[in-house]
């Protein structure tokens, strides 16, 4: 039975488990018969034994999810006394058959008693009680298993907002700075070029709106998406701007946070490049060691300034990519910010994800 279905109907599921458990029960007792030689149609009365507990235990279900929203003394008081009742009942019927099918010769001397109908009803009270107890340890558990869904899910809910907010954040932080570039442009006359710029600017917001914020994607496509920024940047600064890449071919299917890499090339051009009228160059190193990708942008700027550690790094785009990894990894991720002689290296390494 295909298991997906019993989940789905939580009746069947009882049934189908119930059933299940009664008759090892009755596996267990006739094997017992087996071992200590019992009289001829003892089998019977297993069978009925382990039937009267299939369709006795049906109505302690319906009882129990009443009891169960009452509290413990509730279920306590009440499971009790429905076990003692139902034992009762399912003595009686045991000892009934033992008396049709076994026919011993007690049974056919004497005049049955009404103790003699009832007794044994202890035996069923503890194997009912039993029941209960696995009854209500199945619906704990479950409900345990659903208040931890429920957080996760609201942990998981938190988290996607929060990692959509940081992803967000990047793009007017970037708009502000192209925008204030080609205004540039435009008022020292370049409007060929500023028109281009417009051009790759839309581009890239169009991939940018393109990507799902939680989706990860592979390094080869982040280059990609870096080479449309980098189109406009290098229109900005002309042979003002030189970049480099050194990327190992064994780590371009590998899976990275979509844009992680722009904010930090764009810091290295407003701190490195902008500032300094013979511009500079910027570096991206990418390639693996052991189960760790490792990712780093370099530039020839200024570096860090006197007495800094580069804990809290430089600009938006390097908190919010600290952020975002925190969010994202937790600890399973490193990022660190150092002087490169002259210049600065940041430098990421993430989980190795294909």
């Amino acid at each position: 039975m295909n298991l997906n279905v019993l989940r789905g109907n939580r009746t069947l599921l009882f049934w189908v488990t119930n059933a299940t458990g009664w008759i090892a029960y009755g596996l267990a007792l006739y094997v017992g018969s087996a071992v200590y030689v019992k009289e001829p149609g003892y089998e019977k009365v297993i069978a009925v034994a382990s039937i009267s507990g299939i369709l006795l235990s049906a109505p302690l279900r319906l009882l129990y999810r009443r009891l169960w929203i009452k509290g413990p003394r509730a279920i306590l008081i009440g499971s009790a006394i429905a076990c003692w009742l139902l034992a009762l009942v399912r003595a009686a019927i045991i000892n009934a058959s033992y008396m049709e099918f076994v026919k011993s010769e007690w049974a056919m001397e004497h005049e049955p008693q009404l103790l003699d109908i009832f007794s044994g009803t202890l035996y069923s009270m503890l194997l009912l009680l039993c029941w209960s107890a696995l009854y209500f340890g199945v619906k704990f558990y479950e409900r345990l298993q659903l208040e931890r869904e429920a957080t996760l899910k609201a942990s998981a809910l938190a988290q996607e907002s929060q990692l959509k907010m940081l992803r967000y954040q990047l793009n007017p932080h970037f708009l502000f700075n192209t925008l204030n570039a080609i205004s540039t442009l435009v008022l020292d006359g370049q409007n060929r070029t500023a028109n281009l710029a417009v051009s790759r600017l839309s581009e890239f917001l169009r991939y940018t709106l393109d990507q799902d914020p939680m989706k990860k994607v592979t390094l080869r496509q982040e280059l990609d998406a870096l080479n449309l920024y980098l189109g406009i940047e290098k229109l900005r600064f002309g042979d003002r701007l030189k970049l480099e890449f050194d990327v190992d071919e064994r780590c371009e299917t590998a899976l990275v946070p979509s844009l992680l890499l722009q904010p930090l090339v764009e810091n290295a051009m407003k701190y490195a490049i902008a500032p300094r009228e013979q511009g500079g160059s910027v570096t991206v190193i990418a390639g693996i060691e052991g189960q760790e990708l490792r990712l780093a942008v370099v530039d020839d700027g200024p570096g860090l300034p006197v007495g800094s550690t580069g804990v809290n790094g430089r600009g938006v785009g390097l908190r919010n990519t600290r952020e975002r990894l925190r969010v994202l990894y937790g600890d399973a991720h490193r990022i660190g910010v150092t002087d490169a002689g002259p210049g600065l290296r940041v430098e990421m390494r993430l989980p190795l994800e294909v």
